[in-house]
């Protein structure tokens, strides 16, 4: 049996079970309450597993094991990056969103505030980062498919973006955040055993010793003892100053942006309590951390046993290496059957994290635009629970096709690259306007929109006139040049515009409300009414 048929083969497998799941949940989702929040029923244990299943995705395994291999050390950093960010959504949004708000974000900023602008603001907020991150998701999807089934082709990549577009919209508008979290947690799970049987094959196959691997490594490369110190990627002699800055862009982009993610702010919602959201994102952490260990392990064995060169073959971004190392070890340890099989199981599992997270995302947008644009902007409130899970189901289908047309336009780009575009969007538009309205008491209506339109726009316009879009061989535009803006993460300048617009639409506006600044504290730090009707 071709490790084609094989990896087939279990992915449906994946698919079948994945949508049995999805149909089960459907005849328990009832009202708006179980389509948004699962009917807030989700155990600590089970949403930290949700919380990483809707985290560790297609850039945290294809994307940042291609940095590392192709890059050593430096690919590393997008790891670090990311896990440090939990440790801000643990200690200053997680229990705090979860005690003052109902389904969204928007819940949380329009509660003190004139709600219409605000939801709006939050609703466009939350549907321009989702797009971004379900394009690397879409990329991901792509490149993994041309590798396991030796297509060349741009017809094929972009039928199988059609495909993950299509099962998707099945998932969110079939099983809602029922279906979607337990699709999430089924995928944590092989994601962790996959990864963990790698990673144990691969330690085993340098007798455990980890220096060993490091010296293979570095030498295979082709780059020598340079692989394994910083400056190969980041701030390189080449690119002087601007590389410097780039950077610590990155950093910012990579450590404030999970507390502004539109998927993993709803999670803190499918809990019954905010001692559960707080728990919950522990497990999260855990899960997390261990994976990123693992991760190191995986970049630094398909540099020394695939080869840099081998990887940036396949595909040049690195997106690949992951299962060409399972392949690889798989064949070296259990002969050609065990590395079509290894092949076939982490191509399944890479499959099924894609899906998960964008499914994830699809949720959080299509959640967003129903309830805070439909049924509190359009329908100021008067919108019955059936009219806004049908809305809700209606936007993930034109989400899911706006995802999938820009997802076969920006195939050459490497997936955690274009995550961490999401995170710098996330951290500019999102995070000023959540912790200024949980925090500053004469935060107000004008303050939270400019916040949000302010680094929301101003991140979107650094990264149009960014090296990523024009004037590079790796751009999204070769032919053309209008990178005006050197940095190719905006984080460093998006982020402190969308805190200053933040503070100066607030002193600029005479609007103050303390009474509901003081009823927002209460709630947030007590959590009384937390469950309670959200406030028009």
């Amino acid at each position: 049996m071709s490790h084609e048929a094989l990896a087939i083969t279990l992915f449906l497998i994946f698919v079948a079970g994945t949508l049995v799941i999805t149909v089960w949940a459907s005849r328990h989702t009832k009202d708006a309450t179980d389509f948004y929040a699962g009917g807030r029923s989700f155990s600590a244990a089970q949403n930290g597993m949700a919380i990483g299943g809707d985290y560790m995705s297609a850039a945290s395994f294809l994307g940042i094991a291609g940095l590392i291999a192709l890059f050593g050390y430096d690919g590393f950093l997008y790891s670090i990056g990311f896990l440090v960010a939990w440790l801000i959504a643990l200690l200053l949004v997680a229990e705090l969103m979860r005690n003052s708000g109902k389904f969204t974000m928007a819940d949380v900023l329009a509660f003190r505030m004139s709600p219409r602008p605000v939801r709006t603001a939050a609703g466009v907020s939350t549907i321009t980062v989702s797009i971004f991150y379900l394009l690397a998701q879409m990329v991901g999807a792509g490149a993994l498919v041309a590798l396991l089934f030796g297509f060349t082709s741009d017809f094929a990549k972009a039928a199988t973006i059609v495909l993950v577009g299509a099962l998707m919209i099945v998932y969110v508008v079939v099983g809602g955040m029922k279906g979607t979290t337990w699709v999430q947690i089924v995928k944590a799970v092989l994601l962790m055993g996959g990864a963990t049987l790698v990673t144990v094959l691969v330690l085993g196959k340098f007798g455990f010793n980890i220096s060993t691997l490091l010296r293979d490594a570095a030498e295979q490369s082709g780059k020598g003892e340079a692989f394994l110190e910083p400056g190969l990627r980041y701030a390189t002699e080449a690119q002087g100053l601007s590389g410097k800055l780039d950077l610590i862009s990155l950093g910012l982009a990579l450590v404030l942006g999970t507390a502004g993610l539109p998927h993993i702010l709803i999670r803190f919602y499918t809990v019954p309590t905010a001692r559960d959201a707080r728990k919950s994102v522990l497990w999260g952490i855990g899960i997390i951390g261990t994976f990123y260990l693992l991760t190191l392990v995986l970049g630094f064995g398909a540099a020394a046993l695939v080869g840099t060169k081998e990887i940036a073959a396949a595909n040049p971004a690195g997106n690949t290496a992951a299962p060409q190392l399972a392949e690889k070890i798989g064949e070296l340890i259990f002969g050609d059957v065990g590395g079509t099989i290894l092949l076939a199981v982490i191509a399944a599992v890479a499959f099924a994290t894609i899906l998960a997270v964008v499914a994830g995302l699809t949720l959080a947008s299509s959640s967003s635009f129903a309830h805070d644009i439909y049924a509190h902007v359009i329908k100021r409130g008067n919108v019955t629970d059936k009219e806004e899970v049908r809305v809700a189901r209606i936007s993930a289908f034109v989400i899911g096709a706006v995802a999938i047309v820009l997802g076969i336009f920006a195939q050459k780009l490497n997936v955690a690259f274009l995550v961490a575009l999401a995170f710098a969007v996330a951290a500019s538009g999102n995070l000023p306007a959540i912790l200024y309205s949980l925090f500053w008491k004469r935060f107000n209506t004008a303050g939270a929109v400019a916040a949000i339109y302010g680094g929301l726009g101003s991140a979107v316009l650094l990264v149009f006139f960014s090296p990523v879009v024009s004037g590079s061989e790796k751009a999204l535009f070769t032919s053309v040049d209008f990178s005006y803006f050197p940095l190719e993460n905006p984080g460093i300048v998006s982020i402190p515009v969308g805190f200053l617009c933040g503070w100066l639409g607030t002193v600029l506006s005479k609007e103050s409300n303390p009474g509901k600044y003081a009823e927002i504290e209460v709630r947030a730090l007590t959590g009384a009414h937390a469950e309670g009707a959200v406030h028009h």
